[in-house]
């Protein structure tokens, strides 16, 4: 188990962006896009390199990259040379025109929300945070949020929203990301609602939500731990306990789009409330308002009721660490049946790396040494290594982020089919 320090996701010297699949690992998708992901991916790229890694032609790669070139999508840059002493043409390398396009990337939570700016490129060009107080809002009332949100991030970068080629929106909760509704979520008074066409309505730019938890696994797919990885699983926990699964360097929702949900699986017959309506869910057992209704009923805190759940809980790990037994075996109990649930994850997919994402990552007592002994002893035994276990405690605009990679997504395959289609159609 390893302990990441928040990552800058913005970060001037990062190259690149999105998955670094490994070389003639995938035949599947075109070939367009595949050298476009290519340049993506290594933020800068020779064609010979780029044809190298697809073993295709270099004649196809050029043929390809002067297309995308004509599109606008990707452009040349001079290879530096080492003094001025170089004969011939300098070598060129290829880059995403970060230019080409902008993209928003929002989270609405409980507690705030949350959006970030990017260009083509990945590159982070404005974040913002609005608190909220906590509950379910109305749809009207979560647009008008949405809308205040976006102007004051689009404000920060300098651009109007009408310039932004998409937003990716995401919302705890069942989402089914292809219809771009949401069956329920803990922002949202009603359910079933067709809020990605209500965002885009009232947004004038088109948006494209998905579960939030799906997003922290975009962001390591995309920016983080995650993009040199054909497979691995997020775990997050903040008010509630998510999970993201990348298979084979693609994100996995489930036929439709509403799987990975680990906080719902069932860990007690009978057992304690969930948010969800229902009984024994592990988020019922782990996420925050679980340690504050134990905390409220163990130490006798019912004075405390009228606190917000973020004061009370470090509160509760302010006594587990000053050896409060009490408020020990909270997080304890907790970590038990986050070991269960993390055994399971390993039984089921095998990832090669879990990562355990989320603000309540500040309590180790969650990831304790005898909590994740415990996940390997629940975990099957097969004479190999379980897999790795990071903790990445990220900022608040990771889940932002990760809408943002969604938004990116979204856009660069709607040119590149587009651009396909023009081409066939010549």
């Amino acid at each position: 188990m390893s302990r990441q320090a928040p990552m800058d996701l913005g970060s001037e010297d990062r190259l690149g962006c999105g998955p670094l699949i490994a070389p003639l690992s995938e035949q599947t998708r075109p070939l367009r896009q595949q050298v476009f992901e290519r340049v993506r991916a290594a933020g800068l790229i020779p064609r010979v390199q780029v044809a190298k890694e697809l073993a295709v032609s270099p004649a196809s790669v050029t043929t390809i990259t002067q297309e995308l070139i004509e599109a606008g999508l990707i452009e040349e840059l001079a290879a530096p040379r080492d003094g001025d002493q170089g004969r011939g043409r300098p070598a060129v390398l290829l880059r995403v025109r970060a230019g080409a396009h902008l993209v928003a990337g929002m989270k609405l939570s409980d507690r705030e929300h949350t959006a970030v700016i990017v260009d083509f490129a990945g590159k982070l060009i404005a974040g913002d945070v609005i608190p909220r107080r906590p509950g379910a809002m109305a749809l009207p009332e979560l647009l008008v949020s949405m809308e205040t949100l976006l102007a004051r991030v689009c404000a920060k970068a300098g651009v109007e929203p009408a310039q932004l080629s998409a937003v990716g929106l995401g919302v705890p909760g069942f989402v089914d990301c292809e219809r771009g509704m949401v069956q329920w979520s803990s922002v949202l008074a009603e359910r079933g609602v067709p809020l990605a066409a209500a965002a885009a309505a009232r947004l004038g730019v088109p948006v494209h939500i998905d579960n939030d938890a799906n997003l922290v696994t975009l962001a390591e797919l995309w920016f983080g731990a995650g993009r040199g990885l054909a497979d691995f699983a997020v775990v997050t926990i903040e008010h509630g306990v998510g999970m993201g699964c990348v298979i084979n360097h693609r994100i996995y929702r489930g036929a439709k789009g509403l799987g990975m949900e680990l906080g719902h699986t069932k860990v007690q017959l009978d057992g304690a409330l969930c948010r969800c309506g229902q009984r024994g869910c592990l988020e019922a057992y782990v996420a925050d308002y679980a340690l504050a209704r134990e905390a409220t009923t163990a130490l006798n805190w019912a004075h405390k009721e009228g606190q917000s759940i973020n004061v009370l809980l470090e509160s509760l790990y302010d006594h587990a660490k000053a050896g409060n037994s009490a408020a020990r075996s909270i997080f304890k109990r907790a970590g038990r049946y986050l070991a269960v649930g993390l055994s399971n994850v390993v039984n089921l997919f095998d990832p090669s790396l879990i990562i355990l994402s989320g603000e309540r990552m500040r309590y180790d007592y969650l990831y304790a040494a005898e909590t994740l002994a415990e996940m390997e002893q629940l975990a099957i035994s097969t004479g190999r290594p379980k897999p790795p276990v990071k903790i990445h405690a990220w900022g608040d605009l990771l889940w932002a982020h990760g809408a943002a990679a969604l938004a990116l997504s979204q856009v660069s395959e709607g040119l590149l089919a587009n651009a396909t289609r023009e081409i066939a159609a010549q």
